[in-house]
């Protein structure tokens, strides 16, 4: 058995294999806090990693947006590095494993799943290949020693649900960290977002958590459909991970009380806080609001202090 994370410590948490932190997530009965940061942005802390202010603010797990595997970068993780113009990329397998070092939390990252012959609501952003999800970009994820992948689309880059399935299988042939699969809103293109079958799906592929929007962040996403997901998935032994990726991360504390309280009630088993606020990661205060919310200030401030050292 293994320790439930919001309880770990850091030499617990970092020794996890992929099916124990699993563990340790579903242990923790809906109180882990998931934050996520654009590694391409000048770090709101200035001389450190944005990472490393979502977990000094209570982030159980980093994810880490707009990184290119095959060239990665992370700014403000290396002294004079502290934007894009002073950055440059690192080929010799360590950042991970460095970021790892300075936050004391599994990191993941985002992959996209394109689909080239999507149907388009809007133009298609083109990304590099490194950003796309793929046999060689999640390979180069085990080599780098990610703990987590999220396979999910940004605004416009045109990820469909066929192609998430497909690199989910992927995934599962190369990678032996979480696999975690879903949208968190359109990315572009004119298909359902979410729905029983395609959670169905993404679990039969192989898919560890479902990614889901929270209620409260698309139109027409209801509580009662976010639990009939959540059934589904813990049926099949899958977790579920809502988000709140619409920049919306940015509104009110109020806001970010009310979405927690309700995607808690649905049944999540990780609510995650996407990374539009200044300096590509959300205001502090919100990382905290959901954390204090969900599992109320004891837990929240343990989170907060306990030493990577343990």
């Amino acid at each position: 058995m293994v320790k439930r994370l919001i309880s770990a410590n850091t030499s617990e948490v970092l020794k996890m294999k992929a099916a124990e932190l699993k563990q340790s997530i579903k242990a923790s009965e809906g109180r882990v806090v998931l934050s996520e940061e654009v590694v391409t942005a000048e770090p709101v802390g200035e001389d450190i990693t944005n990472a490393e202010v979502a977990a000094a603010f209570g982030a159980d797990l980093i994810l880490l947006n707009g990184m290119d595997v095959l060239n990665p970068m992370i700014m403000g993780l290396y002294p004079g590095e502290e934007t894009l113009a002073s950055a440059k990329p690192r080929h010799d397998g360590k950042i991970i494993t460095d970021l790892q070092h300075l936050v004391g939390r599994p990191v993941g990252v985002n992959l996209e799943p394109i689909d080239t012959d999507a149907d388009m609501l809007e133009d298609r952003l083109q990304i590099p290949e490194g950003r796309t999800a793929s046999r060689k970009t999640l390979a180069e994820l085990e080599r780098l020693g990610f703990n987590f992948v999220v396979l999910t689309g940004n605004p416009g880059t045109g990820v469909t649900n066929d192609q998430i399935v497909k690199n989910i299988i992927l995934a599962k042939e190369v990678f032996s960290g979480l696999v975690i699969a879903g949208k968190m809103h359109a990315a572009g293109v004119n298909e359902p977002l979410v729905s029983p079958e395609i959670v169905k799906e993404f679990i039969h592929a192989g898919a560890d958590v479902i990614l889901v929007p929270a209620v409260g962040t698309v139109p027409e996403f209801t509580d009662a459909e976010l639990t009939e997901i959540v059934k589904i998935a813990h049926q099949a032994g899958a977790l579920v991970m809502s988000t709140i990726g619409t920049s919306q991360e940015s509104g009110s504390t109020s806001y970010i009380e009310n979405v927690a309280i309700r995607n808690k009630v649905c049944g999540v088993d990780i609510q995650h806080i996407g990374d539009a606020g200044y300096g590509g990661l959300a205001p502090v205060e919100n990382i905290f609001t959901i954390s204090k919310t969900i599992r109320g200030q004891r837990h929240a401030i343990s989170r907060m202090a306990r030493s990577i050292n343990r």
